[in-house]
């Protein structure tokens, strides 16, 4: 028996009918690939695989939502883009490259955050509170106090700052930025254990005392002040103090640099009966002693 017999043919209408039952619905938040085919002033036209096309309004182009937007769409060029209504009585998907945009935006600046990120943002203006920059194109706030100048706003406008960010919450639109703890993450990769530093005492606490150099800020232990014990930080510093230690401690992961002048003493309790002397001849100490440092 000849098997070829049996076989009907296919016409166009069976494959327009079989064309029929495939489905192409389209899900609103898919993110699906498209060819450009047709560039419109309202806006542009994509073969995203369906019996219909794709349409991208203008608005919807681009994060500003430009109106010249199309020309960034070469016709025969693929892109992704992000579905945001179903399909209408035509069977047209309407599309949007800005709304994909900004999810890309803000799960990169969620990761930015897990990951402790310093990356750079241009001030595009300001309020009361601080400085608004444009951060992987969204609206991110510095507020003043997590500027390392803050003293004229304005003049930050247009410049590029260094920042880390603080809180990218995507559902209430807020990202809050450091240019601060940017540049205190920057300034503690340049220090080094046994490195000596010259800083001023800018709190006492019955602990000890915490000294800014640097951009940063480090501990100077109680227990880290004089091979002398010393019950009450003040009896050796003042706040305003200026005065020289070692980094004997750097922690990245909790942000702490742990600072010494013990280790600065020849004889104990010099720092209680001459600090002067002992940062004076700070370095020449240091030498002398940095092998107990390595050996603690």
């Amino acid at each position: 028996m000849n098997a070829t017999k049996n076989i009907q043919p296919f016409s166009a209408d069976d494959f327009a009918n079989a064309l029929a039952e495939h489905n192409y619905e389209f899900a609103v938040g898919q993110v699906v690939k498209g060819k450009v085919i047709s560039v419109e002033s309202s806006g542009i036209y994509v073969d995203i695989g369906a019996k219909s096309l794709g349409f991208l309004p203008i608005e919807e182009a681009t994060l500003s939502g430009s109106s010249r937007s199309g020309d960034a769409f070469p016709i025969g060029n693929e892109y992704e883009f992000l579905i945001i209504s179903s399909q209408n009585a035509d069977g047209e998907v309407k599309l949007s490259v800005r709304r994909l945009l900004f999810k890309q935006a803000w799960q990169t600046l969620k990761d930015y955050q897990t990951e402790s990120k310093v990356f750079e943002t241009k001030v595009i203006g300001t309020n009361s509170g601080g400085v608004i920059v444009d951060a992987v194109g969204l609206r991110g706030f510095v507020p003043r106090s997590h500027l390392t100048d803050a003293t004229d706003l304005a003049k930050l406008v247009g410049k590029k700052i260094p920042v880390m960010v603080l809180d990218a919450d995507e559902t209430r639109k807020k990202l809050v930025l450091s240019n601060r703890q940017a540049a205190k993450l920057a300034a503690i990769g340049q220090l080094a254990k046994g490195q000596l530093i010259s800083g001023k005492v800018s709190n006492i606490r019955p602990f000890g005392a915490f000294v800014e150099f640097a951009g940063v800020s480090g501990l100077l232990h109680v227990k880290e002040m004089s091979q002398k014990p010393v019950g009450d930080p003040t009896r050796v510093f003042q706040i305003n103090d200026i005065i020289k230690a070692v980094i004997i401690d750097i922690d990245e992961s909790r942000d702490r640099i742990a600072l010494s002048t013990k280790l600065l003493e020849l004889h104990a309790g010099e720092i209680l009966d001459n600090s002067a002397q002992v940062f004076a001849e700070a370095e020449d100490r240091l030498a002398k002693n940095i092998s107990k440092l390595w050996e603690a």
